[in-house]
């Protein structure tokens, strides 16, 4: 099992330095949250982490190797899964063919011929079977044939997380990922997070403000103030510490 880790992890923009040298290691069987104020630089460690974005300063690694100079979809390859704030699908795909490309990607090392969109795929029943039920996973078989940019904004959601577990990574990354979703459609998410969770080589990061969710969900919290790390620990611990109550819950020092 594999762990992340980031070193000194740092960017500037300009003057502005966004992310300051953020050290955290992130063990698998682990949901760690990351909270912080808006404007705290969660967003962008989650970018310097994934390859978004090319650091200043410091180093990605995860289960020792370096990736700290590999571009994004490296990074996808070497085991990490990112799902954003706004969905990254393919639009002019129906929900099965998106599906079948993540299930195809992950697969054409094991697969010598290899696939492409337009293979016959009933040569391949396996990953057939794969993105079939990856898709009843998410409840999402009755609208397999649908246009993806027909979907409503809590269908796309959920279909970014299936993509995300059909390229099944060591590490999977979530910023937000109920922002926008109705109170019918976040508990679809949340339970597909759990689920995710109980496989316990899994490593899972968590970006969210809606502390329910953090709460539940999370088996560590660590805290960005000013693109700085302020607090690293049990949820109870973290969330009742001084520093998160004035920099992240708005409650001063002297009323806490």
């Amino acid at each position: 099992m594999s762990r992340l880790v980031t070193e000194e992890l740092t960017i500037r923009f300009g003057g502005h330095v966004a992310v300051n040298a953020v050290g955290c290691s992130f063990e698998p069987g682990t949901l760690t949250a990351i909270v912080g104020p808006n404007g705290a630089g969660k967003t962008t460690y989650f970018n310097l982490i994934s390859g978004q974005l090319k650091a200043s300063a410091g180093r990605v690694s995860l289960g020792g190797r370096d990736l700290t100079g590999l571009s994004a979809s490296a990074r996808t390859r070497a085991g990490l899964g990112r799902a954003f704030q706004l969905t990254n699908l393919f639009p002019r795909l129906t929900v099965l063919e998106n599906v079948r490309l993540a299930v195809q990607a992950a697969n054409e090392g094991s697969h010598r011929r290899g696939l492409n969109l337009w293979s016959v795929w009933s040569d391949h029943a396996d990953l057939l079977e794969r993105a079939d039920a990856i898709l009843a996973s998410i409840a999402l078989k009755d609208k397999e044939h649908e246009l993806v940019a027909n979907l409503p904004h809590g269908d796309q959601r959920k279909l970014e997380v299936a993509l995300l577990m059909a390229l099944d990574p060591q590490v999977f990354m979530f910023d937000e990922p109920t922002a926008g979703m109705n109170a019918a459609e976040a508990p679809v998410i949340l339970d597909l997070i759990r689920r995710l969770k109980a496989d316990k080589s899994k490593t899972i990061l968590l970006v969210e403000h809606k502390m329910d969710v953090v709460r539940e969900l999370a088996d560590r919290i660590i805290v960005l103030h000013n693109g700085t790390l302020v607090a690293d620990g049990e949820p109870a611990e973290v969330i009742a510490s001084p520093v998160v109550q004035e920099a992240y819950l708005g409650v001063s020092k002297e009323a806490a």
